[in-house]
């Protein structure tokens, strides 16, 4: 019985077949990021809107909420398909038989519009399954509103009303916070404080540069590792003998107002004689 012999290179190729084959499962190449959503109409404003949500592509939000006895499951996908459904952004799930729950697209990633703000964006998708007995039967619509929370990547989706009572133009509203809509943080750095900052860098590197030069090269013991030491020493009583000079208030030609008492002059005198002062 002959073996089959795989070469190294049919190796790499079979691994690198598996390899695609896991990120198509997982979703990694299911879409083209928010260039799989259309716009309707296509306009360079409102695409520009929706780029801002790159990070969110590929993600698949779930939320579940109770109405009465009913129990539903909601599955938002930016411009992909939600819980596997063609074309559908938002489905939604009846889980009052959870073997086999009902799925309703709410909302199609095939016709969408954004609106954006500094700090959030809307997300509308339209043209979902119709509904039966409300709204004059027309298309499901639901708006995603994304705001900011610079904290949190994605947050949990959370639903906010279904509003089915009016004739027209009803809507599921949904709501979701994310940094993906959070506007780029400003550097608050003055000219001033960049200079300050490459000054300290430029004294720090000259001090351990110079600390371990006279130490390693030169050889230098105590104080005389200090880079340029007789410099700065120098440069200090300098600047001593300059602020003497302008501080002090004392006219320096002015001979001073006291002398000092030499010790010579303490010494005790020889007493004088008056005897001679005296009549005889």
């Amino acid at each position: 019985m002959k073996l089959f012999r795989i070469t190294r290179r049919g190796y790499v190729l079979l691994w690198a077949l598996l390899a695609q084959l896991v990120l198509c499962r997982s979703g990694v190449f299911a879409g083209d990021g928010t260039k799989a959503c259309l716009l309707s109409p296509e306009t360079a404003s409102e695409r520009k809107v929706l780029d801002r949500l790159e990070p969110l592509a590929f993600k698949n939000l779930t939320v579940e909420s109770k109405k009465d006895e009913d129990s539903y499951t909601y599955v938002f996908q930016l411009c992909g398909d939600a819980g596997g459904v063609p074309g559908a952004g938002v489905i939604q799930k009846n889980m009052k038989t959870p073997e086999k729950p009902t799925v309703t697209n709410i909302g199609s990633y095939k016709s969408t519009k954004a609106i954006g703000g500094s700090d959030w964006v809307m997300l509308i998708y339209e043209n979902g399954d119709k509904y039966d007995n409300h709204c004059k039967q027309e298309a499901r619509k639901a708006i995603i509103m994304i705001s900011c929370s610079k904290n949190t990547d994605v947050d949990v989706l959370e639903v906010i009303l279904e509003d089915k009572e009016r004739e027209s133009d009803c809507f599921y509203l949904f709501e979701l916070d994310s940094s993906a809509v959070c506007p780029p943080v400003v550097s608050r750095l003055s000219a001033g404080s960049i200079i300050l900052i490459i000054i300290f860098c430029l004294v720090a590197v000259y001090l351990i540069g110079g600390f371990l030069y006279q130490r390693l090269i030169v050889g230098a013991k105590g104080m005389e590792q200090f880079p340029n030491y007789a410099f700065w020493v120098e440069v200090g009583n300098l600047t001593a003998d300059g602020c003497d000079f302008v501080c002090r208030s004392r006219n320096r030609d002015e001979a001073p107002a006291y002398r000092g008492v030499t010790t010579d002059a303490l010494e005790e005198e020889p007493e004088e004689r008056d005897d001679h002062l005296l009549p005889m």
